[in-house]
């Protein structure tokens, strides 16, 4: 869990954050168990206030850039504060891995 615990602190060390998961889903793809390659993350910040989703992102590689050559995906969800609370605090599911999963591509 060492590139989980880097991303986090790093994150939080950048921004005021006012909620964040990092869920590690590298189990739900075709990688050694105990990887740490696909990420999701759910980012929520007034620093996202006024900024469009490709701003929002570059800001997150930019903070990421050491971690992102060390993982595979990272799927971003990232929201303002008062974006998440009209969503009632929700955020999309990841889809199921199609690339590479036993039996899928047979």
């Amino acid at each position: 869990m060492i590139i989980q615990q880097q991303i986090d602190h790093r994150l939080k060390n950048a921004i005021d954050v006012f909620h964040m998961t990092l869920d590690n889903e590298s189990y739900m793809h075709n990688v050694p168990e105990g990887s740490e390659s696909h990420f999701k993350l759910v980012l929520v910040s007034d620093v996202f206030e006024g900024k469009r989703l490709v701003q929002r992102h570059q800001f997150v590689y930019q903070v990421l850039a050491e971690e992102m050559a060390k993982i595979h995906a990272l799927a971003m969800h990232l929201y303002s504060k008062k974006e998440w609370l009209s969503r009632e605090e929700l955020a999309p599911s990841s889809p199921n891995c199609h690339g590479g999963e036993k039996g899928l591509l047979s």
